[in-house]
């Protein structure tokens, strides 16, 4: 396997967009949910060591995590051009592969008109019924005081709570892992995932213009023991987009293995 390289393209607005490549092949980039980035989603890496030869994998740090930068104001534009500047240097048209709010953005990169050949979704988190709360409607707005006010714990507690689903009586506990202190390191981007869910989470139907423009084919996938809104969010989108395939991960939850990811992405490639 093509050991991997650690690069940086630059934004349309300046910001470095730092990102890692492995492997041969056709080019697919992969783009993180809420919180995470290469440094601490090792699935990324294992899974661009088990594409080498179908795939070139590039994972990056998305704006304002890790070793990207980040530019104000934000706008879920930027985020768009940032995956342009990706497939600018991985080669067009790409595989987009999306996890979770990550497989959103996605959707809207593609839905923007970039040279996307597939996507590959993985549990976008909507909340189509009443499976689960819908995320509040001041969210996004308490967010952003919580940075402002230069708490990112209390960012990220909100984060856990409203969209993670934690139970309040959980939080002690979880301030006390490892995993705190990278959630207060990206707290400020927390927020920007709120915004492309926007209304998404609102135990609504999913908006039928949004992706209109989405044509490509698209594989939407799910666990079948993940969180209980995950599978009619999934099931929603699939009947929402006319190219979508539906494919269950048995025994998963909100990730899958890298070799079982690896299997559906060389099939569905051919």
């Amino acid at each position: 396997m093509t050991e991997n390289a650690r690069a940086a393209a630059v934004s349309a607005d300046g910001t470095v967009i730092a990102f890692d490549a492995w492997g041969e092949g056709e080019p697919l980039v992969i783009i993180d949910g809420a919180t995470a980035y290469p440094a601490i989603n090792p699935i990324n890496a294992e899974l661009g060591g088990l594409l080498d030869g179908a795939f070139r994998t590039y994972a990056y740090d998305r704006r304002g995590r890790g070793d990207s930068t980040d530019t104000a104001p934000y706008a879920i534009e930027r985020e768009i051009e940032d995956i342009a500047a990706l497939i600018e240097v991985a080669g067009a048209p790409a595989t987009v592969f999306g996890w979770s709010s990550g497989a959103v953005l996605a959707l809207d990169a593609a839905a923007a008109g970039l040279k996307i050949k597939r996507l590959v979704l993985f549990e976008p988190p909507f909340v189509v019924d009443d499976s689960r709360p819908p995320l509040p409607a001041d969210y996004v707005e308490r967010l952003d005081a919580a940075v402002a006010a230069g708490r990112p714990g209390d960012a990220a507690a909100i984060f856990m709570t409203d969209a993670a689903g934690a139970a309040p009586e959980d939080l002690a506990g979880i301030r006390e892992s490892e995993f705190w202190p990278v959630l207060e390191a990206v707290a400020p981007t927390i927020a920007y995932d709120g915004r492309i869910m926007g209304t998404t989470m609102s135990g609504n139907p999913l908006p039928r213009d949004r992706w209109a423009a989405v044509t490509v084919p698209t594989l939407v996938m799910h666990g079948t023991n993940t969180f209980p809104a995950m599978i009619p969010a999934a099931r929603a989108l699939a009947e929402l987009l006319p190219t979508a395939t539906l494919r269950q991960v048995e025994g998963e939850q909100h990730s899958a293995p890298p070799a079982v990811l690896a299997a559906e992405l060389r099939a569905f490639a051919r």
